[in-house]
């Protein structure tokens, strides 16, 4: 039996350009197996398109209202997507 996916895009706001946000983000996801990419916006925030398990995108999430050392989230607006089947989490510039 296949486990379900789940899918979201989130957009973090706060101090998250030019702190490893992405890169920590990419390392995290690989670690739960969570599919995606993460990108820098031009207004300054960071949004990413997460798709897995249920409960390794949630806590993805999780991970990311708080971001790395250094980092200062003051938002993370969620929404839910349809899963489109990603196999991998790049970071994309």
């Amino acid at each position: 039996m296949t486990t379900p996916r789940i899918a979201r895009q989130a957009v973090v706001s706060g101090r998250v350009q030019g702190v490893y946000y992405r890169a920590s983000t990419q390392q995290q996801a690989r670690c739960l197996a969570v599919a995606g990419w993460v990108r820098n916006r031009p207004d300054g925030s960071v949004e990413a398109w997460l798709e897995g398990a249920p409960e390794a995108v949630e806590a993805l999430l999780a991970w990311m209202r708080r971001g790395p050392e250094g980092a200062g989230v003051t938002e993370l607006a969620v929404s839910g997507a349809q899963p489109r089947d990603d196999a991998d989490f790049l970071v994309i510039d």
